[in-house]
């Protein structure tokens, strides 16, 4: 058979931090940076390529290899193979190329696009079907098992459930959802304040702890950001950009001091970018590093994301790293090969 390919979008969360993990409702947007897996068959064995470190790694298909056998983003191969099988599916292999211009660390789902994009391919080769919603808890639960991260359901859900055009409202609970439509006037634009960070070396884990043992002042992030999901939500079904910039405002400045995942470095981009024309701007993603995201108007977004990048390595001497993104649909199959750099790892 001809080579088959799988993309999965990253996601951008307009609002509804760490509320995910805690039963709450979150406001995320799949973008137009993707993770794409090309594959083909295999026997026995499930061989996986990234052309972004450039290295393979390599499981059993029946699931035998544990995640703590591997090291880096291979951990995601072994626990998405244990997983998948532990639910039935079959333990036939593929041979896969997987790229990504998502990036790495900056908070905007790499690793999640990772798992469901492999964990479609996987599906495909074996003839064995998923539940969107089904899947994205087996991502939840592959990436939580790979990094020791208690990860919420959040990224995973956005990236199997997304539609071009549209926000994603998700109760976390519940999980029943709807598409809120974004505003066609408006960019999302994200800037990576360089600051890098992994998820299973920062204070997320902690944090989610804290939430569980009832901390006051974490506990009053979650039950405000719960009401700013909500009313952030009514504000673009109705065009109500004005609240839509105190919404963020306020929640980044409940993530920065009820919370405390935020650092300096996305302080200030986040001021920097109403200073520079933006509707609204705040820390997205776990924190502790990563980047912000920003809306601004069509017809200068670009130069906002330009004087804000400016502006911060004037102060900082970091570089930060703009994306000017548009919405995207969810992960999908698609039945052609793709045009990747680099070719399948040598047997």
């Amino acid at each position: 058979m001809s080579d088959a390919v799988v993309t999965a979008p990253g996601r951008v969360n307009l609002i509804g931090e760490h509320t995910d993990y805690a039963g709450g409702l979150v406001l995320p947007v799949a973008i137009d940076l993707t993770t794409t897996v090309r594959w083909r068959p295999r026997a026995e064995s499930v061989r996986v390529q990234s052309l972004a470190f450039g290295d393979v790694a390599e499981v059993k298909a029946d699931g035998s290899v544990s995640p703590a056998e591997l090291t880096g983003w291979g951990r995601h191969v072994a626990a998405t193979v244990a997983l998948l099988h532990a639910r039935g599916r079959p333990a036939l292999g593929i041979e896969a190329v997987v790229a990504s211009t998502i990036p790495i660390g900056s908070g905007l789902s790499s690793s999640a696009a990772l798992t469901v994009a492999l964990s479609l391919a996987l599906c495909r080769a074996a003839s064995f079907e998923l539940e969107p919603l089904e899947l994205a808890h087996l991502a939840q639960e592959s990436e939580s098992l790979a990094t020791g991260v208690p990860v919420g359901l959040m990224d995973p859900a956005c990236i199997v459930l997304a539609r071009r055009g549209y926000a994603l409202l998700l109760d976390c609970t519940t999980e029943e959802h709807r598409h809120i439509p974004l505003p066609p006037n408006l960019g999302l634009v994200i800037v990576d304040s360089g600051v890098r960070r992994a998820l299973e070396h920062s204070g997320y884990a902690e944090r989610r702890k804290e939430v569980e043992r009832g901390d006051p002042r974490r506990l009053r992030h979650i039950a405000t950001e719960n009401d700013r999901v909500c009313l952030a939500a009514a504000a673009l079904e109705s065009g109500d950009l004005e609240s839509l910039g105190t919404l963020f405002r306020k929640g980044h400045e409940s993530l920065r001091d009820d919370f405390e995942v935020s650092t300096p470095e996305l302080d200030l981009l986040v001021d920097l970018a109403y200073e520079h024309g933006a509707v609204a701007a705040r820390m997205t993603g776990g924190g502790f590093g990563g980047a912000i995201v920003a809306l601004a108007e069509k017809s200068v977004a670009a130069t906002v994301a330009e004087k804000v990048a400016a502006t911060y390595a004037g102060c900082t001497g970091h570089e930060a790293s703009t994306y000017l993104c548009e919405s995207a649909d969810c992960a999908a199959e698609h039945a052609d090969g793709a045009d990747l750099d680099g070719g399948y790892p040598a047997s």
